[in-house]
């Protein structure tokens, strides 16, 4: 890998709302429940959850929870329904969460990470209501949410005051979609030229928090849950190189990390409805696999 697309790496950040912005917001999904997790000064958050045939309350199913993208600014909860879907067929309670974005809350993005984490909390503190296991839930996403997704999994920090802190707002395992992973200096490359001091500036202003203290990367260690990312290798969003690093860094605490790059795709390559279901059903298929291994479907 050359040295130049590394620092290219670092410089491009997760700042894209592309196709899921304020299309379809509120969203119309027609879930086999909708529970509203968490209550804000600004709105009220729901949860669409998706159960497997013959579900009971008293099952353990794995779940997962999709975080949709929209650089922090807008996108819609159904981003991520096909994908909900596809694993509620495969046995998981499938749910999509919804969280404030500046676009409709006038909030940083530091209130998105607010809202992930309680989410995983909710689910982790409902299990038994909804028949899962709190030691397998999977945090989802892509590009923004699937920074959201990785910073559930991997940052100990930005928890809602007065929530119960005893219920860990940790995901068990990851599945990202071309996820923001480095949001602040890796020291092999940081220099003025890498990282001007304006782009600092700017994205704490944005995010409301030292970009370090929200850049998953950065906190990866030896309890980092299992994760697959998935990206393409034309993405001028989130360059594919960024991901090097963070496979890396997984690697380095022997954690498990599986990466897929996808040749000639560009951001967002996976979502249903593109070049006729082969990305979404290409990265749904290894997802699956991943899962299958981890015990989590049969």
């Amino acid at each position: 890998m050359y040295a130049n697309a590394r620092k290219r790496a670092l410089l491009i950040l997760l700042i894209s709302s592309l196709a899921f912005t304020q299309n379809n917001y509120p969203p119309n999904i027609n879930a086999d429940e909708t529970v509203t997790f968490k209550k804000t000064i600004q709105t009220d958050l729901n949860l669409w959850i998706f159960y497997p045939d013959n579900h009971k309350k008293n099952d353990k199913a794995a779940s997962i929870v999709f975080f949709f993208g929209g650089g922090w600014n807008g996108g819609t909860p159904a981003q991520f329904l096909q994908q909900a879907k596809y694993l509620q067929q495969r046995g998981m309670v499938s749910i999509l969460a919804d969280y404030r974005v500046k676009s409709r809350n006038n909030t940083q993005a530091i209130y998105c990470l607010k809202d992930a984490k309680s989410a995983i909390r909710w689910v982790r503190e409902n299990a038994r209501k909804i028949g899962v296991d709190p030691n397998r839930i999977v945090a989802s996403g892509g590009s923004a949410g699937g920074h959201l997704a990785a910073a559930t999994g991997t940052i100990p920090l930005h928890d809602e005051d007065g929530e119960n802190l005893k219920i860990s707002s940790k995901p068990n395992a990851m599945i990202l979609f071309n996820p923001g992973l480095i949001l602040a200096p890796i020291k092999e490359f940081d220099n003025s030229n890498s990282w001007p001091a304006n782009r600092a500036s700017n994205l704490k202003e944005r995010i409301g928090v030292e970009p370090k203290s929200f850049s998953p990367y950065h906190f990866v260690n030896e309890n980092t849950p299992p994760t697959i990312i998935f990206h393409g290798t034309k993405d001028k969003t989130i360059p594919h190189e960024s991901l090097e690093f963070f496979d890396i860094r997984m690697k380095k605490f022997n954690n498990k990390s599986i990466v897929y790059l996808y040749d000639g795709e560009e951001h967002g390559f996976f979502n249903y409805g593109r070049k006729n279901q082969g990305p979404f059903n290409d990265t749904m298929s290894k997802a699956e696999k991943f899962l299958i291994d981890l015990g989590y479907i049969n």
